[in-house]
Parts: C-alpha cells; sequence; structure tokens
C-alpha cells in the first residue's frame, strides 16, 4: 500500500501517511520483527484495541551518561515486579551481540600485544639504561650515598617518566580520537561521545604498571652495585632474589591485562602464549650461539666478524633473538588479525546471506513452498520444524520452586520454548561438550546451547520434562554447543533427537535470501501462503554489516599504533648493546679494520638474528593465528602461505636495516673519544 490510503484498525480508519523500514526501538523477538503499525496515541481509543482481555504490554526507554544509566539500572532492578523486564544493549538479539562481541575481541587482542610491545620495549630500555649507570651508582656510594637514597632517586626517576609517559600518551590518544573522528565524519551518522576521565585513567594505571613490572627490577639492582665496580668494571650487582625480575613483570602484564579487558579466556590465551614463544625463541636463540661457536670459522671476513659476535655476546644474542622474535611476531600476528580473520568474519555473512525469515509454515505447505521458489529462480532453503512447549521440570524438581543463580535463566524458564529436532547438527553448531546422538537413536536426547545452559545451571546427564499440548516429555542433555547466530539461519537453543518430538504439532520455518530484483516474490508468496508470515532482515542485517565495518576501521587505526610500538622493540633491541659495539667498533679500527668492513660485520650479526627470529615468529604467529581463531572468534582458519614464505624474509631485512642504521652511527664514532671514556 502505497501513502495516502487508508486502512481499517480496529474500529477506526486511519490514513497511511509515513513507511518505515527500522525503528529505533524496535526488539529482536519474532512478533517485534513483524509488520508493525505505528500510530498517534491520541488515535488509540478510537480503535478499541484496547479493553479487558486485550494483550497490552508497554516499553520505556531510558537514556544519558554511561554511569549514570548503570547506577539507576541497579537500583531499578531491586524494585521492579516479576512480570518487568529490564533490558540493556548487552541483552540485544543474538546476532547483533555476536558481532559486537567478536569487534570487542578484535579490539582487545590488538590493545593487548600493544601492550606486550610496549613492556618488551620498556624491559630492553631498562636494561640498557641499568648497565650504562651501573659506574655512576658506584661512584655514589664511594662518596657516602647510601643505599635508601640511591633508591629514593631512582623510584623518583621512575615516577616522573611514568606520568610524563602517560601525559604525552593521553595527548596522543585524544588528538588521535579526534582525527579519527574527523576522516571517518561521513561514515559516523552522530557525534561520539567525549572519552570522559576513564581513558586518563586508564593510560596512567598502563603505565605505572609496566614501568613498575619491567623498569623497578632493573633500577633496583642498579643500586646494588658494588663500591669496587669504581676499580674493576667487570664487577657487576647481584641478581635479585627468588626471581622477583620475572615475577615483576609476569605480575604486571596479567594485572594489567585483566584489568584493562576483563576476558579471563583472552587474557590467559595470550599470556600462554607469550610464555610458550618466550622459552622457544631463548631455546632458538641458545641453539644458534652454541652452534655458531664452531661455524664461525667457515665463512668470510664480515659474515665471520658477525658470527662470531653472536656466539661471544652468547647471552645478549638469546635476548635479542627473544626481544627481536616477540617483536615480529606480534606484528605478525595483527596483520594476520588485520588482514585473515576480519576477512573470515566478513565472509561468515555473505552479500547473500538469508535476508528474508519465514514463520508459521504448515506441514502440507512445506512441498508447495519449496516447488514454489524453484519455479521462481530462488534456492529452496531447509525448512526447520518448530514446536511450542513450556518447560516443567529439571531432574524431578517443579521450574516454579527452583531459584535460578542468573536472572536470565529464569527468565527463560517461566515463558513458552521452541524446540526443535534434527538427526545431525548444523553447520553453524559446533558441539563443545557431550555427543550427538545416532540417527537411529530411540533415546530421547537434547542438545543445549552452551550459554544458554550456563544461564539454566543444566549439566550433562540433567533431564528436562516438557508440556507440549499438554502431555509431559521428558529427554536428557546430551550435549552443549555453540551457535553462530550471526549466520540469520533458523537456530534453537535446545535442539532435541527426532524421536523425541515426533507426531507432536508443529509448524516450519525457514530463512533465504531474495535478491533486490526479486523482491515481488515475497509478496507473491505472502498471497499464495496467506499463512505463513515474512520477516524482513535487510535492517538487521546492515546493522551487523555496519559493526563489521566499524571494527575493521578500528582495528586499523589501532594497527598503526601498535606497529610504531613494534618498530620502539627493535629499536630497543638493538640499541640494548650499543656502547659495547661502540667500544668494539673503535678497537678494530684502531687495529686498521675499515669502517665498511666493520659495518658489514654489524650488519650480517644482525641478518643471521633476524632470520632466526622471523623464521620462528612467522611459525609463532601462524599457530597462535589457528588457536585465536578456531578457539577465541570461532572463525574458520586458513594458512597464510605467503605469510609464511615472506615472514622470514621481512624479519631478516627488518631486523637487519635497524641494525644497520643503529650501526653507522655506532662506527661513525671517532675511536680515540670512544677509548678514552671507556
Amino acid at each position: 500500500m502505497d501513502t495516502g490510503g487508508e486502512i481499517e484498525v480496529g474500529t477506526a480508519r486511519l490514513r497511511l501517511t509515513r513507511v518505515l523500514d527500522f525503528r529505533p526501538d524496535q526488539g529482536w523477538n519474532f512478533v517485534d520483527l513483524a509488520p508493525t503499525l505505528l500510530i498517534n496515541r491520541s488515535d488509540l481509543d478510537a480503535t478499541g484495541l484496547v479493553q479487558p482481555g486485550s494483550r497490552v504490554s508497554y516499553r520505556m526507554l531510558f537514556a544519558g551518561p554511561r554511569k549514570a544509566v548503570e547506577g539507576f539500572k541497579a537500583g531499578l532492578e531491586t524494585s521492579l515486579p516479576e512480570n518487568v523486564t529490564l533490558r540493556d544493549i548487552e541483552d540485544t538479539n543474538p546476532q547483533i551481540r555476536s558481532a559486537m562481541d567478536r569487534s570487542g575481541r578484535f579490539l582487545n587482542l590488538a590493545s593487548l600485544v600493544s601492550v606486550l610491545l610496549a613492556a618488551i620495549a620498556v624491559a630492553m630500555a631498562a636494561r640498557r639504561y641499568s648497565h650504562r649507570h651501573r659506574d655512576r651508582v658506584a661512584l655514589f656510594k664511594c662518596l657516602g650515598a647510601p643505599q635508601s637514597v640511591i633508591l629514593r632517586s631512582s623510584l623518583l626517576q621512575l615516577l616522573l617518566l611514568a606520568l610524563a609517559g602517560s601525559i604525552i600518551g593521553i595527548a596522543v590518544g585524544y588528538a588521535a580520537q579526534a582525527g579519527l573522528a574527523w576522516l571517518l565524519r561521513d561514515l559516523i551518522s552522530d557525534h561520539l561521545p567525549r572519552p570522559g576521565w576513564s581513558p586518563v585513567l586508564l593510560g596512567i594505571i598502563t603505565s605505572v604498571s609496566i614501568l613498575a613490572g619491567f623498569a623497578l627490577p632493573d633500577l633496583l639492582r642498579m643500586g646494588k652495585t658494588p663500591p669496587l665496580r669504581v676499580l674493576r668494571h667487570d664487577i657487576g650487582p647481584p641478581p635479585l632474589r627468588y626471581g622477583i625480575s620475572g615475577l615483576a613483570a609476569i605480575a604486571a602484564v596479567a594485572g594489567l591485562l585483566w584489568w584493562m579487558v576483563r576476558d579471563a579466556s583472552l587474557v590467559t590465551g595470550i599470556l600462554l602464549g607469550a610464555a610458550v614463544t618466550f622459552a622457544a625463541l631463548g631455546a632458538a636463540g641458545a641453539l644458534l650461539v652454541r652452534l655458531l661457536q664452531g661455524f664461525r670459522g667457515a665463512a668470510g671476513v664480515a659474515w665471520r666478524y658477525g658470527l662470531a659476535s653472536i656466539a661471544r655476546r652468547g647471552r645478549e644474542s638469546i635476548v635479542q633473538v627473544v626481544a627481536f622474535g616477540l617483536g615480529l611476531m606480534v606484528l605478525l600476528l595483527l596483520t594476520l588479525v588485520r588482514n585473515d580473520l576480519m576477512a573470515s568474519w566478513r565472509a561468515s555473512l555473505p552479500e547473500d546471506a538469508p535476508n528474508q525469515f519465514l514463520i508459521n509454515i504448515q506441514p502440507w505447505e512445506v512441498d508447495a513452498m519449496r516447488e514454489f521458489l524453484r519455479e521462481r529462480g530462488i534456492d529452496a532453503p531447509p525448512f526447520t520444524p518448530l514446536v511450542r512447549a513450556r518447560l516443567t521440570e529439571i531432574n524431578g524438581q517443579d521450574v516454579s520452586q527452583i531459584t535460578f543463580e542468573d536472572p536470565e535463566g529464569e527468565n527463560w524458564a517461566r515463558r513458552d520454548a521452541n524446540l526443535s529436532f534434527r538427526e545431525t547438527p548444523q553447520a553453524d553448531n559446533r558441539l563443545v561438550a557431550g555427543t550427538w546422538w545416532d540417527a537411529d537413536t530411540t533415546r530421547p536426547e537434547v542438545s543445549v546451547e552452551q550459554d544458554f545452559g550456563r544461564e539454566m545451571g543444566l549439566e550433562l546427564g540433567d533431564e528436562l520434562v516438557f508440556d507440549i499440548a499438554g502431555e509431559a516429555v521428558a529427554a536428557t542433555v546430551t550435549s552443549f554447543r555453540t551457535v553462530e547466530w550471526d549466520s540469520f539461519r533458523p537456530n534453537f537453543f535446545m535442539v532435541f533427537s527426532p524421536v523425541t518430538l515426533e507426531g507432536f504439532p508443529a509448524t516450519y520455518i525457514t530463512s533465504l535470501y531474495v535478491p533486490a530484483d526479486q523482491q515481488r516474490v515475497v509478496i507473491e508468496l505472502m498471497r499464495d501462503f496467506p499463512s505463513v508470515t515474512a520477516i524482513d532482515l535487510d535492517a538487521v542485517l546492515g546493522q551487523v554489516r555496519d559493526v563489521m565495518d566499524k571494527a575493521a576501521l578500528a582495528v586499523q587505526a589501532v594497527f598503526v599504533f601498535t606497529l610504531l610500538a613494534g618498530l620502539a622493540v627493535l629499536w630497543a633491541a638493538v640499541q640494548a648493546t650499543r656502547d659495547e659495539r661502540e667500544y668494539e667498533s673503535a678497537m678494530l679500527r684502531t687495529l686498521g679494520a675499515s669502517r665498511r668492513r666493520v659495518l658489514a660485520g654489524v650488519a650480517s650479526e644482525f641478518l643471521a638474528i633476524g632470520l632466526l627470529a622471523g623464521t620462528l615468529a612467522t611459525t609463532g604467529a601462524s599457530v597462535a593465528g589457528y588457536f585465536l581463531a578456531t578457539r577465541l572468534f570461532e572463525l574458520p582458519f586458513q594458512f597464510n602461505l605467503p605469510l609464511a614464505l615472506i615472514g622470514p624474509l621481512v624479519g631478516m631485512l627488518f631486523v637487519g636495516l635497524s641494525g644497520l642504521i643503529a650501526a653507522r652511527r655506532v662506527t661513525g664514532a671517532p675511536p680515540v673519544r670512544v677509548l678514552r671514556t671507556a
């Protein structure tokens, strides 16, 4: 019907003035997605729709600053009657919620790896700083400075660094948000809210945590430098007891990551992955040092000098392999997330994703509807049975007498349920516990969606009893599964073995894709099958794709900062041995070696380290990408062959170039000046 026509609503005739394709307050149940009539409140009485026996529900929307809304929600929940439900953005439809959860995890992953890279860079810089200032500490002790004064001085330096770094980082973050908002002004329909003070607190805590965990142990050890070092430069401070350095770093990273994202699976995965990678890189570095002790004599002059440097600086070389490898791995991993995983996520919602949902299909209409669609060139989708029921008992106990720990579980237990049955699980369902039934089973079994089962407090082996058309039906929980709700295909919280529900009254539902130029087919279908209701999902699909697009842009923006953090790690690793390299370069040039030959030797050293670090980083990024895709994001993983081939080469060139740039400054220092200050 076009605008201007009249429709009869109850006892009133109303003129159609607008056609809406979406309402901001639209719900996500079938009844909400069905065609809706929006009328003026003053015309309601004339329709006679509201009278004794009418089914009427009311909604009230609240908006405001986040903290004010959260406080209001907490107070309101305790005073609401049982028949009133309070929902927020986290209670939106499963498709939107799934897209938002995945986008949040993509951004959290990018943020976490940035923090890890920053921590590695700080650790490398602090290590070099403590080595360079041990002579100063020894001199202060010879002049009478007590240990407490040196410690307070180090802590004050650390605090000032944390404060300065926080201020600079906060300013850059605010400027970056303003810049992104300006660049994306055509994509963002409204002004972004002001960031508030929470990013300031996050920046300060991040800065203090990283410095305390990765810089403070080296400063504490530097403060224990013995006064005898003034006369003997080979004497260093004793190591900290009980592995304080490692424990401080682990505690700082774990606490900070948990405070930032509050995602146990993501934080645990990142920490375990980092620990395994650290151990693998350290073992590979030690193996490289051991092998080069007998191999370096077979190479040319430049390579012999470079490989000898790796073997001679055994411990420092291992540290550099670990630093370079971790930095490159994180950069490659984020590149994998940025490209492959985001592409897989987008591919999970293709352009031909179902955009029409058909419900209330009677059993005798299924074959006729298949033929109807086939005649019009549309692939007939599978039709899924739907049985209406109500849960009555769990393990023999009446659900009305059960107190559920999760309020959402109680809501599910008190309302009608939509059940279905299948011989095999759908392609977008994945078992996480238990087993699926055999096709010829005669046992009444049910598979429960994982989150739904947790809200209901269900476990494997529990017995559920449902009331279906006045008849009690019992089934045993034999499996839990995850569901890809954003596939826009019919899915259910509870799926039964066929023998359990066959013979009970059922209707069928399905979803299909109708091209834009064939929308008339939907109208024809409604005319030929008047009992069927078609629900247009284009608005929901648009919102999900909008979340994906904005998540992709956000990941791209965070990737820039992560790239800068990775460069900082590489630069810090190169600078870690700068003083020693200056001294070696001065000695070699004094003995007649040319600056070019010394430079070539340093470059060969970094090329060898870069090749090893790049190879290990590529392997680690591929393994981590697999676990992230399959376990965290629940997406298919495709091995990236170009990354596996190019990764070692990129690592060798990237690290080699970084070392070459740093070595130019080292070899450029006059030998006389270096030897005088040694």
